[in-house]
């Protein structure tokens, strides 16, 4: 097929230079610009122009495959041989006979010229999806963890305050008073967290945002007696964000464009912390094997088992954090002076 349509090519444009070969026109013609221009012959051969004195005497041949006009659509047509463009042809505009004939033979030359096979576009084609398709892919992941990484403690602070403030628009005020606060604040040292803000309602155990603060459902304080229990929820949150952190959560669930805008701007609109917080307060927490777990209480040198009881009060689905207890067998630390747990446990109801 690709044989057939260059012979049809070729036919045409021999046709075409047959039919323009004995078109002639006068024109003038300079070698260089200190050249005087002289009046010369033009004609058309063999995919050719020829220039010749009025004599018939062949003063150069230009190819009309390298013609180059320096003037399209202008008057008269300044012509010259590609690559010298001091050496000029120039053709009136009464010469419209041979104006049309250069053009049409340019184009007939250009299309009977070899192009590349649809077998090589296809390649190139492949090759632009590929390499778009990296770039959908990997890009966003890619901007993604670079703000992660750069965004600093401040700034997910900043973040964290502005979740916390939409959720307590649900929940209603964090429970807090002048006589607890200490307290909170020894639990939280003792969990190795920035903060901790017990709320009536909102969140269903534990949730820790960006910048490190970690929120209480009231319940975790107030219906148990062991503070292991509400220390135990604090350190799964703080395990959760080991495995993913939490302003990566947040990039996460509401889009590679609040990557950007974070990283460009370093704010994010009210819009964005509204769907963050819907997302995160109804949807999936990160999944944290028992290993992972296990692991964070170790550091923090807390019992596992009261967690474990409270998550499953008959043991069965929690029986790893129960015989795994980093504990188990050591002496404990007391988690909170039993002053401060009591004053916590009616924290709400202050």
């Amino acid at each position: 097929m690709l044989r057939m349509l260059k012979s049809i090519e070729q036919h045409h444009l021999m046709t075409a230079l047959k039919q323009y070969q004995r078109i002639e026109a006068t024109g003038l013609w300079r070698t260089s610009p200190d050249e005087q221009r002289r009046e010369v012959v033009v004609s058309i051969g063999e995919a050719t122009l020829t220039i010749s004195d009025f004599n018939d005497r062949a003063l150069t041949h230009w190819s009309l495959a390298a013609l180059v006009r320096q003037n399209p659509g202008e008057f008269p047509a300044v012509f010259n041989p590609d690559g010298d463009p001091d050496e000029t042809l120039e053709l009136a505009k009464s010469e419209t006979t041979m104006l049309e004939a250069i053009d049409r033979l340019q184009r007939a030359i250009d299309r009977a010229r070899p192009h590349p096979g649809r077998l090589r576009w296809a390649s190139v084609a492949g090759v632009v999806l590929a390499v778009l398709a990296v770039l959908l892919l990997w890009l966003p992941r890619t901007l993604q963890s670079h703000v992660v990484s750069v965004v600093p403690e401040i700034k997910r602070q900043e973040i964290g305050a502005a979740i916390l403030e939409r959720i307590e628009r649900v929940s209603g005020q964090a429970c807090a008073s002048r006589e607890t606060n200490p307290s909170l604040e020894r639990l939280a040292q003792r969990t190795g967290v920035r903060q901790i803000v017990v709320l009536p309602a909102g969140v269903p155990d534990s949730l820790i945002l960006p910048g490190g603060t970690v929120l209480l459902n009231r319940s975790l304080v107030e219906d148990h007696e062991d503070p292991a229990v509400a220390a135990g929820y604090v350190v799964a949150a703080r395990a959760r964000a080991q495995v993913q952190d939490p302003l990566d959560d947040l990039l996460d669930r509401t889009g590679p464009t609040t990557a950007f805008r974070l990283l460009t701007t370093g704010e994010l609109t009210a819009e964005i912390i509204d769907t963050y917080t819907e997302q995160v307060l109804s949807g999936p927490r990160p999944e944290i094997t028992d290993d992972e777990l296990l692991s964070v209480f170790a550091q923090a040198a807390l019992p596992s088992t009261p967690y474990a009881y409270a998550r499953d009060i008959t043991g069965e689905t929690v029986i790893g954090l129960i015989e795994a207890d980093p504990m188990a067998g050591r002496t404990l630390e007391q988690v909170l002076p039993d002053r401060d747990w009591v004053q916590l446990q009616n924290i709400c109801g202050q």
